[in-house]
């Protein structure tokens, strides 16, 4: 296991994001596992999905639960830190270290809230990119990681192929469809509609944890799918031997929605939530945006493409057309689809499969490099 761990910051001056505007005094909280070989070649990067963190694996102190990934990153594991030096940082634009809206605003004094810059994917991308090069690495053996992680590994799969051996998008889009963007807007007027929003400007006074907390419950109910509510909820009620219309939850799914929705306004905030979910709506690598043509010779970036069967968030279809363009395209992709109920969660659930599909596929990219 990877016992305890502490995260560190990045820091740098300034960063030209994508909408035409700088920003400034940027700090990039990430965690490292693992040790970097002396030929900086064994370094993967892990990227966290949209309520994530850096802390992906191993224990702070005095926690009681590991990271958000810790069954998959370990000794023995998928990334397996024994052989690489497995790297996760903070999203720009969250709010667990790392430069968002609740941050300080050094030029006023006060948190940005709405007056924190529009990013996007490739802004994110990109300061991971100056994270991995302060790091001393030239090139990653891999990028790897689930829903908007997966949309970060395309954007460096697009971004900075140089800078990459091999790429493992896990339940992800090369763009959100319709749908996708309706759930995250209805999530979005969730929180725009609580009056302790207050156009962001809630720092320091009551935060929108009723808009918040009924965000976190819309999108659960998209992460899991209908096969396991059934299993994990059916029709139970909590406490009850009949119906009743009461403001309290009656049904064991309600509770484990309410549930959710209050653990989620203890360590999320409500402006990130509008600002990350915008910048994954906003983003596209679609037709001529994605991937340029494979070299006829001498290619050697390789490419895992994994989705889950009962994923209704983000469908196997989608997967599917991000290896056929990589195909297309002459490039070396592997598209495997598991057998799942979890629904979207399954990236985080189902890791046996996972496990030997990783394990392998980063086994062999590593090989392959060693014999050059």
């Amino acid at each position: 296991m990877i016992g305890l761990v502490k995260p560190k910051t990045f820091s740098f001056d300034r960063l030209d994001l994508e909408s035409g505007k700088t920003l400034e005094d940027i700090d990039i909280v990430y965690e490292t596992y693992g040790s970097l070989n002396e030929k900086k070649d064994n370094a993967v990067l892990i990227l966290h999905a949209f309520s994530g963190s850096a802390h992906a694996a191993g224990y702070y102190e005095n926690d009681t639960k590991p990271g958000w990934w810790d069954n998959m990153i370990g000794p023995g594991k998928a990334f397996d830190s024994d052989k690489y030096f497995i790297i996760c940082s903070n999203v720009l634009g969250g709010c667990s270290g790392s430069t968002g809206p609740a941050s300080i605003n050094k030029k006023t004094g006060k948190e940005y809230g709405l007056d924190f810059p529009v990013i996007t994917i490739g802004d994110m991308a990109k300061a991971q990119k100056k994270l991995i090069d302060f790091l001393g690495i030239k090139k990653l053996l891999s990028a790897a990681g689930g829903s908007m992680g997966g949309m970060q590994v395309l954007e460096w799969m697009v971004s900075y192929p140089e800078s990459l051996r091999s790429a493992i998008p896990i339940a992800a889009s090369m763009r959100h469809s319709p749908q996708q963007i309706a759930f995250n807007e209805v999530a979005r007027q969730a929180i725009i509609a609580d009056a302790n929003w207050k156009k962001g400007s809630y720092y320091g006074g009551e935060i929108p944890k009723t808009g918040l907390s009924l965000a976190r419950m819309i999108g659960h109910i998209t992460y899991m799918s209908d096969k396991s509510m059934e299993k994990k909820f059916a029709r139970n009620l909590k406490n009850k031997a009949d119906y009743s219309f009461e403001a309290d939850s009656e049904f064991e799914v309600e509770g484990y929605l309410k549930y959710q929705g209050d653990s989620f306004v203890k360590r999320f905030d409500a402006n990130s939530y509008l600002y990350i979910s915008k910048a994954m709506d906003y983003f596209d690598v679609s037709g001529v945006n994605f991937m340029k043509q494979a070299p006829a010779s001498g290619n050697d970036m390789r490419f895992l493409i994994i989705a889950f069967e009962s994923d209704w968030l983000y469908p196997p279809y989608q997967s599917e057309e991000i290896a056929r363009q990589l195909k297309l395209k002459g490039y070396d992709a592997t598209y495997c689809e598991i057998k799942s109920t979890y629904g979207h969660d399954s990236f985080l659930l189902e890791t046996d499969d996972e496990t030997r599909l990783i394990s392998s596929f980063l086994n062999r990219v590593y090989r392959e490099g060693l014999q050059k």
